[in-house]
């Protein structure tokens, strides 16, 4: 049963990798739509933080691949995910949400909160 317990987060873990990997290169390929994200205040770096934020999100899935630094990488994962928890709660309260409505928003929200939890027990598992 065990083993059983440890295949499904196995997996898990490589669905989580690939989709932040995912993620990163869509911050190169789509760059016009993260600088939506960054918040008005930041908007003379947009760019920028849109470009290092795809960076960063590359990295962290590739160190969910190593055995050596999975631990690592779950746990900036899912901080990540806490960091960006006020722009998704923002999105949720702003007239235009960019992710182009007030449900999609929340949607957006409460799956934030599903990764956390996910990243959560992921590090948790593999913490030395």
């Amino acid at each position: 049963m065990k083993k059983e317990i440890h295949k499904i987060w196995f997996v898990i873990k490589i669905i989580l990798a690939l989709f932040i990997i995912y993620a990163g290169v869509q911050h190169f390929v789509n760059p016009d739509f993260f600088t939506k994200v960054v918040p008005p205040f930041l908007s003379d770096f947009s760019l920028p933080i849109v470009y290092i934020s795809g960076v960063v999100e590359i990295v962290i899935g590739l160190l969910l691949f190593t055995n050596q630094y999975q631990y690592i990488g779950a746990a900036a994962f899912m901080w990540l995910m806490i960091s960006f928890l006020p722009l998704h709660i923002w999105d949720v309260f702003a007239e235009n949400p960019f992710t182009g409505s007030q449900q999609a928003a929340l949607i957006r929200l409460a799956i934030q909160f599903i990764l956390i939890a996910l990243l959560w027990k992921l590090q948790q598992l593999y913490k030395r």
